[in-house]
């Protein structure tokens, strides 16, 4: 019952579970979906295990474009969970994924980046663009790629908005405005995207959730169709909007960020609602 209905009619955790049992695909959002901190939550591993022995692939995606798919499969391991590099899906991926297949952007583009080290190691990895270096000029760049920056400075404000003027794409992983940290929040992506923005006047091109850029890349990394792919989350603004937006079934888990109270006033609602990942497998492989 994808809808943009803003109230519930019918509970999405009485929804058939034909639909989900039949998925060929699933993409799984990771903080507040399979960990908390540095603590796997429950029903991870046999949940993985289940779509392994029924080879139903899956990809765990994440907004973060400041850390690389290696750092996750080892954050993963340190919880206890294996997983694969090809498992990852980061912002800073999709965003390299939409650059190989766009038009427009050049096979041998150089890009400046707005981001960490762990956004411009991504972006090359497999391809062949080119990352500008601090002392190129700004006008030699293709594309603009920003993300989040903790270094960020005027001087790279300068140069990413000099870039666009000059006829550089501006892409950006994500908009994510905070970030949730454990004692409030900080500013995230999109308040570096703000001031590029403004200056210029040229919107970026965002792939990260909420839009469906990011989970249309990682449906066709899966090898499905949109609507045979479920995604995975515990935020109703992100995940499953993106999702949705995509054409993806959706399945909101409550180990996060939102809760059973949240579905009332929600924009799009979710296919099905889960207590945790052990009720989603109940769901996947039935009661039998």
């Amino acid at each position: 019952m994808s809808t943009d209905q803003t109230t519930i009619d019918e509970s999405a955790e009485d929804a058939p579970l034909d639909r989900l049992q039949a998925a060929k695909g699933f993409i799984f959002d990771m903080d507040g979906v399979l960990y908390r901190g540095k603590t796997a939550l429950p029903g991870v591993e046999d949940l993985f295990n289940a779509l392994t022995l029924r080879d139903i692939p899956f990809l765990l995606a994440t907004n973060n474009s400041m850390a690389t798919p290696k750092s996750y499969v080892e954050r993963m391991a340190s919880m206890g969970v294996t997983v694969h590099e090809d498992d990852i899906q980061t912002s800073a991926t999709a965003t390299r994924d939409f650059l190989v297949d766009d038009e427009q952007t050049p096979d041998d583009a150089v890009i400046l980046v707005v981001g960490m080290p762990p956004l411009a190691e991504q972006l090359s990895d497999g391809t062949s663009f080119r990352i500008l270096g601090d002392d190129e000029p700004a006008t030699d760049a293709n594309v603009v790629v920003a993300g989040l920056d903790i270094t960020f400075t005027y001087e790279k404000m300068k140069r990413a908005a000099e870039a666009i003027a000059h006829g550089a794409r501006f892409v950006a992983t994500n908009a994510d405005d905070r970030l949730p940290i454990e004692n409030g929040w900080q500013p995230g992506a999109g308040s570096i995207l703000a001031g590029i923005e403004r200056s210029t006047r040229v919107s970026p091109i965002v792939v990260g959730k909420p839009e469906p850029l990011m989970m249309l890349k990682g449906v066709e990394r899966l090898g499905h169709k949109p609507e045979e792919v479920v995604m995975v989350g515990d935020r109703l603004d992100t995940d499953i909007a993106a999702a949705h937006r995509a054409g993806l079934m959706t399945a909101l888990v409550l180990t996060g960020v939102a809760t059973r109270a949240d579905l009332a006033s929600a924009e799009v609602l979710p296919d099905y609602v889960f207590a945790d990942l052990p009720a989603l497998l109940q769901g996947l492989v039935g009661h039998g």
